[in-house]
């Protein structure tokens, strides 16, 4: 028989001590990341003047009113600006999905003049923010009567505004062997029928990927919405949980956080069903 051996390396115990603390500053970071989120459900169920005065994020009240008075404080019931951000949101995807496929498939696989140029450009206005365009659009906008209305908000989309998108597209696409395309032309394909039947389906993540941005950024936009929604009818979620804050009166924070935990709601389930996509479609464009 063979003595019995330990199964005890050197430098096993330190091994083990850094994989140990490696976990514990990681679940510190997450706790830290999600303090804010966790604060804001715990208020939610707080009375107003325990608020801003327990840092705490361990409930010891059950102010469930919030959730109730929040619902129908601003005069009308929250779900009408959650059924306007969605409109707005519904509206940006499906016009980022078709222009900015479009304009990525033109970049991607046809040849004409300035196309370089015409790229670069577009690049260009990744960097410009948005505070630089909106007082030319605004005008625009005014001029054709429109301001005061969701048109504002989702025409740009169907024209391809959103540089980063069709540099994502694009990326993509390049990825993709041309031998589809020549197989397609040897049986009569058009361009039209090469990016509907073969480059749309094969794009999936980076639609995806496109679907999922878009829904964020614009169910939490507050900026270009506060420009051109003045009818409070027409406001969206953003706006509406601003409305909670009155700096003449007083302000209904726990109403406010208990909105604010009812609106980040579809972000988290948007986040959670099409992480997948999302990761596949940054990955597979080689943005990391």
């Amino acid at each position: 028989m063979r003595p019995w051996r330990s199964r005890w390396r050197p430098g096993q115990g330190r091994h083990r001590l850094r994989h140990g603390l490696k976990h514990v500053v990681l679940a510190l970071g997450v706790l830290l990341a999600l303090y804010p989120v966790l604060w804001m459900v715990v208020s939610s169920l707080r009375p107003d003047g325990q608020i801003f005065g327990n840092p705490s994020i361990l409930p010891t009240t059950f102010h469930v009113e919030n959730y109730t008075y929040g619902w129908t404080a601003l005069g009308r019931p929250f779900s009408v600006y959650l059924l306007n951000s969605a409109v707005v949101v519904l509206g940006s995807i499906v016009g980022n999905l078709v222009s900015c496929s479009m304009a990525a498939y033109a970049f991607a696989r046809l040849r004409f003049r300035f196309q370089r140029t015409a790229f670069g450009y577009m690049l260009v206005t990744i960097m410009l923010p948005v505070h630089v365009v909106i007082v030319p659009q605004y005008i625009l906008w005014a001029q054709a009567g429109l301001v005061n209305s969701f048109w504002p908000l989702i025409v740009p989309k169907l024209l391809a505004t959103d540089a980063f998108f069709i540099f994502l597209m694009v990326q993509f696409i390049r990825g993709l062997p041309r031998e589809l395309d020549e197989a397609a032309r040897i049986d009569g394909a058009g361009h039209a029928r090469i990016f509907l039947q073969i480059i749309l389906p094969l794009m999936k993540p980076a639609l995806a990927t496109t679907a999922i941005f878009t829904f964020i950024w614009t169910w939490n936009d507050f900026f270009s919405q506060l420009i051109y929604l003045t009818d409070p009818q027409l406001y969206t979620v953003p706006i509406a949980l601003r409305s909670f804050i009155d700096a003449q009166s007083t302000s209904s924070f726990g109403a406010m956080f208990a909105m604010s935990v009812v609106a980040i709601v579809p972000l988290v389930l948007a986040f959670a069903l099409g992480q997948k996509y999302l990761v596949q479609g940054i990955a597979t464009t080689g943005l990391k």
